[in-house]
């Protein structure tokens, strides 16, 4: 019964989650589901792939309805043995993203108990987390993904600090969990961040076992926390090795050209320092964490009818429907970075806390609370502070595989509600001194209170609201227009100003009334808590509210075919899709529907990129023949997407009488242009001993393509001589196999991105398998991992018991 009284405050808490969550994203219980941008792409892309394991059962690992053909390892392949996802589907158990809501409540819940706070100061924390702005602006567009990743952040911490505590057994337990669920979200640059903070963790940790001569303790826990730590990769062994595969050959590997389209240096390997920091915040910029709309929020900022702009375009004779339009839809947003879809604002009142407590705590907890939120800060603003990026490009391993630098600011908001809450704890703690308390509290308000009134009063002195796509509006718009924007943008910017001094204001006033003892401790945390619900929810329904729920249907099924994909589908051959109608690849439109030569993804097949860098963006018709484009999709005269025909395709296979060989993949790929690719295939000399140069192509040769399935081809040939023949299908060595007859054979690349192989001469039949090894070794380890897991943790509580027995047992006798 006492151990029931004990739980039943988690427990309430618990449902307090799952009611929040579902009462924030209530549109989920009317079964509408949340449009997201993002993961419409996704469907369009992984369609195949879901299909086919729908009507077999079986993962086909390999989809040719995007680039022309790619594996799904990136597209939500399913694993044998990933009981890390099992369990993740279990925790969940909501609808979406109110399940994502749940995650980032319960997971930082937890941390904060590691850290010995109660319940009710780690309730408040979760709150003030999980409704960081930009943690429910990435649910509105899809990066789901990212968000799994930050929401498992705060468990991985948790089982760190629990071990430090030497509360091995748990630790171990929490950590072990945490670290797979965390690497289990698939999002590795989260995962990146993430360890960055633990080694600047783990440096606060270290100085301080020195300093208290505790270095043994601090190497076991160390060596504790490293076991768990390949145990929880272990388990994800899987994904991560098909992703380390299949990097290599994407668009963060190294497909060994060192030219461009237009003859400049290309990076060796990585992205380059232009595309890493497209996405940099500006310094003064982040001041938006504090103020919500600092630099007018978002590029399509609703500011109502009451704006200037408004009565702008009245005057520029446009229609009230259309200018209330544009009002709802302003560009606002003057900061320097391409897009924002709105600010990553953390709350005035959780800011305000932060500050506060960096006066009242001391130790270990604040420097590497400081420590990580300053690098964070620091790496975010990339090309504004750029010393900094390049030496973490050039030096620290790994960094140049990601972008938008913009992103790490997730470890602020972490970060920041971490040490809010445990500045209230020491605000809590008789030990502390009043007098430090309003010592703290007056900093406090000056730094913050301060710095808002320097903005409000010197503004219009300090900037002048003007955006990077100002000269644009001009020429669309006009200068007036343009004029009355900044008057929005300045209106805006004052507006949010004193929004924030009022919750930091309000903020200063429940503390103060606290250390006077005018209110009791009680009352202090559901006060705080309805400030910080008060001051985050409506900044965060800005961006994200019922009106992006849609019925369930539009996001099951979220593209309708036009008359010009009835038409091509009525071809039941097997053929590729490029479509011209948009943006080929940045779109997952038309994998839904066909093979297609383009599609949606942040880490393309590298080579295909290349060829599109080169070629298919120019309509290079000899490479889009050679992938076998049978139709084009393109925009009629009316704007509607219509099909067309494309009879010079070269089809699934074909032979060629000659091979050209060359040095070096800038050769391989300059080669294309001048050469006929129908009869000869260009060949790196790398692939020199793998072939027999021995083959004549006739007449009386054919080849033709039985049976299709994503991860098998049959092709039927026959000739009276040996052949060599070139397939209209994506090269990757690592998990294609071919087989002549059922014996294993050699293929090659040709052509840059295909495949190729010798045939002898008579009948034969050549096929295809995807058959990729790192997935049985991965799934292998993964099993092996999660038994040992499971066993240290049943072994650990069977220790724990018979210890507990044992020191129980002597009392007794007494």
């Amino acid at each position: 019964m006492a151990n029931f009284k004990k739980i039943l405050p988690h427990l309430r808490v618990l449902v307090g989650f799952v009611i929040i969550s579902l009462f924030y994203f209530s549109p989920v219980l009317q079964g509408k589901k949340i449009f997201q941008s993002d993961i419409v792409q996704y469907i369009g892309m992984a369609k195949q792939q879901n299909d086919f394991r729908d009507q077999t059962g079986e993962e086909p690992y390999w989809t040719d309805s995007a680039f022309g053909g790619m594996p799904t390892f990136q597209l939500g392949a399913y694993y044998p043995h990933n009981y890390v996802k099992k369990l993740d589907t279990v925790l969940r158990f909501l609808p979406r993203p109110a399940d994502y809501l749940f995650l980032y409540f319960i997971g930082f819940y937890i941390l904060l108990l590691c850290l010995k706070l109660g319940f009710r100061l780690a309730f408040l924390g979760a709150l003030a987390f999980g409704f960081s702005t930009y943690l429910i602006i990435i649910l509105g567009v899809g990066h789901n993904a990212k968000a799994h990743a930050i929401a498992y952040m705060p468990l991985v911490l948790g089982g760190i600090i629990l071990t430090f505590r030497q509360k091995y057994l748990w630790g171990f337990l929490v950590l072990a969990l945490g670290m797979a669920l965390q690497i289990g979200a698939n999002h590795f640059q989260m995962t990146y961040y993430l360890l960055l903070l633990v080694i600047t963790l783990g440096i606060a940790y270290l100085v301080d076992a020195f300093r208290k001569n505790k270095l043994p303790q601090y190497f076991k826990s160390l060596g504790i926390m490293v076991v768990a730590v390949i145990l929880a990769i272990g388990a994800n062994a899987t994904n991560l090795l098909a992703t380390q595969e299949y990097t290599a050959h994407s668009t963060r590997g190294d497909t060994g050209l060192t030219i461009k389209p237009n003859d400049a240096d290309k990076p060796a390997a990585g992205l380059t320092f232009d595309y890493i920091t497209e996405y940099s915040y500006g310094i003064v910029e982040s001041l938006n964490l504090f103020i919500p709309r600092f630099m007018g929020g978002s590029n399509a900022e609703n500011i109502g009818k009451d704006a200037e702009i408004y009565d702008a375009l009245i005057k520029l004779g446009a229609s009230p429907v259309q200018a209330a339009d544009l009002a709802e839809n302003a560009p606002t947003y003057w900061g320097d970075q391409p897009f924002v879809g709105a600010p990553a604002y953390i709350g005035a009142t959780v800011l305000f806390l932060f500050v506060f407590a960096l006066y009242l705590v001391r130790g270990r907890l604040k420097w590497w609370i400081v420590g990580g939120s300053l690098l964070a800060l620091l790496l975010s603003w990339g090309k504004n502070f750029g010393f900094l990026t390049e030496f973490f490009i050039d030096y620290v391993p790994l960094y140049n595989k990601f972008r938008a630098v913009s992103s790490i600011q997730v470890i602020i908001e972490l970060c920041v509600p971490v040490l809010a809450v445990f500045g209230l704890y020491k605000l809590f703690d008789p030990k502390q001194q009043k007098e430090t308390k309003l010592y703290a509290l007056k900093w406090s308000g000056i730094i913050v209170g301060g710095l808002g009134l320097v903005l409000l009063l010197f503004g219009a002195a300090l900037f002048d609201y003007s955006g990077a796509g100002d000269a644009a509006l001009i020429q669309q718009l006009g200068a007036d227009f343009v004029r009355a924007l900044k008057e929005d943008r300045k209106a805006i910017y004052t507006e949010d100003i004193l929004r924030s001094l009022l919750f930091s204001g309000l903020t200063i006033a429940v503390i103060w009334l606290y250390i006077q003892q005018k209110i009791k401790q009680n009352w202090v945390v559901p006060a705080l808590a309805l400030l910080i619900l008060v001051d985050l929810i409506p900044v965060d329904k800005r961006y994200v509210n019922n009106d992006d729920f849609v019925i369930a249907s539009k996001m099951d099924k979220p593209f309708s075919p036009t008359q010009a994909d009835k038409n091509i589908l009525q071809d039941k051959g097997h053929y590729r899709v490029f479509d011209v109608s948009g943006s080929p690849f940045n779109t997952g439109r038309t994998s839904y529907f066909h093979k297609s030569i383009g599609g949606y993804h942040a880490a393309k097949p590298g080579r295909i990129q290349d060829l599109f860098d080169f070629y298919i963006s120019q309509n290079n018709m000899a490479v889009l023949n050679m992938l076998n484009a049978k139709y084009f999709i393109v925009p009629s005269e009316n704007g509607t997407p219509q099909a067309q025909q494309n009879p010079n395709a070269f089809g699934n296979a074909w032979f060629v009488n000659d091979i050209k060989w060359v040095d070096s993949a800038n050769e391989e790929i300059l080669s294309l242009k001048e050469t006929n690719l129908k009869n000869t295939a260009i060949i790196n000399k790398e692939f020199q001993d793998q072939i027999s140069k021995d083959f004549n192509a006739g007449e009386t040769a054919a080849i033709s393509l039985e049976s299709y399935q994503p991860n098998e081809l049959i092709y039927k040939t026959s000739s009276n001589s040996s052949q060599f023949v070139v397939f209209s299908e994506m090269y990757y060595q690592p998990g294609w196999q071919a087989y002549i007859d059922n014996k294993p054979v050699t293929h090659v690349r040709a052509n840059y991105v295909l495949r190729a192989m010798n045939i002898p001469a008579g009948e034969h039949t050549v096929t295809f398998r995807f058959e990729p090894q790192v997935v049985n070794t991965g799934s292998n380890i993964a099993l092996a991992s999660s038994i040992v897991l499971v066993l240290i943790i049943l072994g650990g509580f069977y220790y724990k018991s018979r210890k507990s027995k044992s020191q129980i047992g002597p009392k007794a006798t007494e």
